[in-house]
């Protein structure tokens, strides 16, 4: 995406936004028209007419709104794409650049904390076996061999991975040639610990094969 909107309630939290946008790579753009690649345009208090001159010229772009409602119809909180916290920022920003070969981001997350914000595909393991009920596995997590092995030694395990992989992989090049170059797909399990990060990094040890996109392994609920 050329141009990036960041709204928020005040001109400080804008600013803050937009430098954290800044800080991986991207220019402060004052000109909603701005066609050049990785631009910021920040947007205080709502920004309702700015979006509508926006919509009316065709002008394609992501919003963002980092923190609470701006109270504004139409406004960056209402129409928001993406709707954050600060802590957030510099993740979604690092995400929203423009990218030369897709970025494909197998997530690990627990169903007790919420499915992530823009997961493409959610993927629901919790059929499988849980590790946690094994006294030797409980304390492990699934970038542990044991409990891979316990994971993936389970048929169902390679029944979903291999359905998983021969949906996806022809796929993917459909989603890049309709201008989305980055996909999520997040495999939930009950605590994010066990199941759902062996699937997460088996799906990517498959897919790194394929050479003509980014892979990384993420696990939302694992420290890092």
């Amino acid at each position: 995406m050329a141009l990036v909107i960041v709204g928020a309630a005040t001109q400080e939290r804008v600013e803050e936004a937009v430098r954290a946008f800044e800080a991986v790579g991207f220019t402060r753009t004052a000109e909603v028209g701005d066609r050049e690649p990785n631009r910021v345009l920040g947007l205080p208090c709502g920004g309702a007419e700015t979006l509508l001159a926006a919509d009316g010229r065709g002008v394609r772009y992501l919003l963002v709104h980092v923190g609470v409602p701006d109270g504004q119809p139409g406004g960056t909180h209402e129409r928001a794409h993406h709707r954050i916290d600060t802590p957030e920022i510099a993740d979604v920003a690092r995400r929203a650049r423009t990218r030369d070969r897709m970025l494909v981001t197998c997530l690990a997350f627990g169903f007790r904390n919420g499915i992530p914000e823009g997961s493409a595909w959610v993927v629901d393991v919790r059929f499988l076996d849980n590790p946690y009920w094994v006294p030797e596995l409980r304390d492990l997590d699934g970038r542990d061999a044991p409990v891979r092995d316990h994971v993936l030694g389970q048929p169902a395990a390679a029944t979903l991975l291999d359905g998983l992989e021969a949906t996806l992989v022809p796929l993917l090049d459909e989603y890049a040639r309709h201008g989305r170059m980055e996909l999520t797909v997040a495999f939930g399990c009950t605590g994010g610990r066990h199941r759902s990060v062996v699937l997460a990094g088996e799906l990517a040890r498959r897919l790194v094969p394929l050479g003509h996109v980014d892979v990384e392994v993420r696990a939302r609920d694992l420290p890092s």
